[in-house]
């Protein structure tokens, strides 16, 4: 009987020992990595970069690619292959996404104003949606507010985004206004390309 119960939960001892945590397990800056969404950006890396665009808090031009052997509730999205550039002045910052779902390719841009003002966007589904971002600290804070499913209504979310691993990994969680439990987020990582 202790046999078969050992076989039994074997496999779930295994997968769980061999769970890969989400950052940098090598060390560096992020030596004691983030497993959890809540601690995505807990510890964004310093930005050494960015001279040319007024030396930002953080510098996310290049290329992006995203990992989704890494993050946290990612549902349906574990099916997805995206590929971000981002370019990056003084003022403003924009992400050109390319994702590839069931075979098929869609390309989207978002642009986000880093002096606060409103900026029009389309959110990945597309719904017409205005944005707001600020700078906290390392982390870049958006908020995005689109009409909701009832007249009259509006939805929230929040998108931050950050670099550790000293720029190697650019992490963004996303959660809904009214929702408390930071570790419900979703939680993309991407790996720097180029």
């Amino acid at each position: 009987m202790t046999k078969l119960i050992a076989l039994a939960i074997l496999p779930a001892v295994m997968l769980a020992g061999c769970a890969e945590p989400a950052g940098n397990s090598a060390g560096g800056d992020n030596a004691a990595a983030a497993t959890l969404p809540s601690q995505a950006c807990a510890k964004p890396s310093p930005t050494d970069t960015g001279a040319d665009i007024g030396n930002p808090p953080a510098d996310f031009r290049g290329k992006w690619v995203l990992n989704t052997d890494r993050g946290a509730n990612l549902g349906m999205m574990k099916a997805v292959n995206e590929t971000i550039v981002a370019s990056q002045t003084k003022d403003t910052v924009t992400f050109d996404m390319t994702d590839v779902f069931a075979g098929m390719t869609t390309e989207r841009s978002v642009v986000y104003d880093l002096n606060g003002a409103a900026m029009p966007n389309k959110a990945a589904m597309g719904a017409e949606s205005q944005t707001t971002t600020r700078w906290d600290g390392g982390r870049l804070v958006t908020i995005w507010a689109a009409e909701g499913a009832i007249a009259g209504t509006e939805e929230q979310r929040t998108e931050t985004r950050c670099l550790t691993d000293g720029g190697a990994t650019l992490n963004v969680t996303m959660t809904k206004a009214g929702n408390p439990d930071a570790d419900e987020a979703i939680w993309f990582v991407f790996e720097r390309a180029e």
